[in-house]
């Protein structure tokens, strides 16, 4: 019989081995193995499993869209009939293979995909050549399946105060772009741009050989090679139009949209790209992971700043997220609650974004850095996730996400980085959107952000600072203000004299007195 002291040595060593054994960022299997079939760029990574995963990821969001509606089109026109199946024959032999169809948009990205056995590899790689290359765009497929359901998504939308106030920050900050809406407002006259034959068009160019990359989750790598390399031969080499959105530029602003149906107020901020892309800053998510708002331990506030400053609104919903994109990215602070506690809440925020650009503690530092390298990772192994970075990454700079490279960068992230990403964001301009009851809900300069001045004046100081020398003293003589007075006796003006001037020598003699 085992003593209670080797049983707990025992179960101190297995936690021991467990905790080695995690504490690695990535098994070989999560690295993705990347090729190219007849132009076309795909990618795998064989988990151990009984299901994979395939899909279409192609640089379609909304940001590339060439007119409104386009995107969402696209998404929902996906899995319709095509030049060898109907819409119910794919219905039908999906359902008795047992899988599961998905199609959905991003900012930059419409993925068209399925999730199935992994025995039926070759039957959805050919459907998703056949939805790539062979859909049949009719027009009264548009009128009576595709249309309807974007109005009802349109409505949703517009309730939905919280996705009013993201998408609004987005269009503040960004403009076009990555600014347009992930979904359109009943106001955008959509039958206007959306037609079977534009549709059509918008299709050749999101799946043209340049446009999209083919990632698998589950799958062998030669398996898809070999099906990619058979079904793909005949996707259009260049696309109809080309995909293009020019480098995303910040811009920042406020916002403010009158709203019934609830309140909801988002903060945001210049963040940081993918992985993959050329202003990728790992300190963002540290930051937004500190900043925080929601627990991830149960029963507990959690030790995140913002759970702390939101203590006296407990029924609010407070959240730090980094958003991240291709060249650029957006970190939000989302606030959605009554109106009274945004209006108490939001000015902590501010004060406690100023509080780490100040300094942070080590402890809360090592918490901070902790969480965001497990929710960097969780997101990157998540295969919905993982299959849309990989096939930007492709799309966009030839390069596969690849969860190690990820974590390598998490650990070289320092106290100082932080504090100097938390400052430059104070020093930026702000994009402010406020949805709700706008008598109560606050502006920004109430909260403690300059979403304008303070913008103005960094601007001018960057600018004054890489001028030549001659030139540069010029400038900020400029900005020198010297304000004058003469007094007036018996009708005769006296000698100018300079207002800070006098003022110094009437402190002077009164401190003397």
């Amino acid at each position: 019989m085992l003593s209670r002291s080797a049983v707990g040595r025992a179960a101190r060593q297995s936690w021991q081995q467990q905790r080695r054994g995690l504490a690695a960022p990535a098994s070989g299997s999560f690295q993705y193995q990347t090729g190219e079939a007849h132009g076309v760029k795909f990618a795998s990574r064989d988990i151990p499993g009984p299901v994979g995963t395939l899909a279409i990821v192609s640089q379609a969001g909304t940001r590339f869209q060439t007119a409104p509606g386009l995107t969402e089109g696209l998404e929902r026109y996906a899995f319709k009939n095509t030049e060898r199946r109907s819409t119910l024959r794919i219905q039908r032999e999906s359902e008795l293979l047992g899988s599961q169809l998905q199609s959905y948009h991003t900012r930059e990205n419409l993925v068209v995909g399925a999730k199935f056995l992994r025995d039926d590899l070759p039957y959805f790689a050919e459907l998703l050549a056949e939805v790539a290359t062979m859909t049949k765009f009719r027009r009264h497929v548009m009128n009576e399946e595709v249309l309807p359901l974007l109005q009802l998504d349109h409505k949703r939308y517009l309730g939905n105060t919280l996705e009013m106030a993201i998408n609004s920050a987005y269009g503040v900050a960004f403009h076009r772009g990555l600014g347009v809406p992930l979904k359109l407002s009943s106001s955008t006259p959509i039958t206007k741009y959306l037609s079977d034959s534009a549709l059509a068009d918008y299709a050749a160019s999101a799946y043209a050989k340049p446009s999209f990359a083919i990632v698998g989750n589950g799958v062998d790598h030669g398996e898809l090679s070999k099906w990619v390399n058979e079904f793909f031969a005949d996707v259009p080499s260049q696309p109809l139009q080309a995909l293009k959105s020019e480098q995303t530029k910040y811009f920042g602003g406020e916002e403010r949209i009158a709203h019934a149906a609830g309140n909801s107020f988002v903060l945001a901020f210049p963040g940081s790209s993918v992985p993959t892309g050329s202003s990728y800053k790992p300190e963002v998510s540290v930051l937004a992971a500190l900043l925080g708002g929601e627990s991830t331990i149960k029963w507990s506030p959690g030790f995140s700043l913002l759970s702390k400053a939101a203590q006296d609104a407990p029924n609010m919903h407070i959240a730090t997220k980094s958003n991240i994109f291709s060249d650029a990215g957006l970190l939000t602070i989302e606030m959605h609650g009554s109106a009274s506690d945004i209006r108490s809440t939001a000015g902590k925020v501010v004060e406690a974004l100023k509080s780490v650009a100040q300094g942070v503690s080590k402890e809360d530092f090592q918490k901070a850095k902790a969480l965001a390298k497990f929710k960097e990772l969780e997101y990157g192994q998540e295969t919905q996730a993982a299959i849309e970075l990989t096939g930007a990454g492709l799309v966009q700079g030839n390069k596969a996400y690849q969860i190690d490279d990820v974590a390598k960068s998490m650990d070289g992230v320092t106290e100082e980085k932080v504090k100097q990403i938390a400052k430059e964001m104070l020093e930026n301009k702000a994009s402010v959107s406020a949805v709700g009851d706008l008598y109560v809900l606050p502006y920004a300069a109430e909260i403690g952000l300059n979403v304008y001045n303070r913008y103005l004046a960094v601007a001018a100081r960057v600018v004054r600072r890489s001028l030549k020398e001659d030139k540069r003293i010029q400038a900020e003589r400029r900005g020198e203000m010297d304000m004058r007075f003469a007094k007036w006796e018996n009708g005769k003006q006296g000698e100018n004299k300079s207002l800070a001037h006098a003022n110094d020598a009437a402190m002077a003699e009164h401190a003397a007195q």
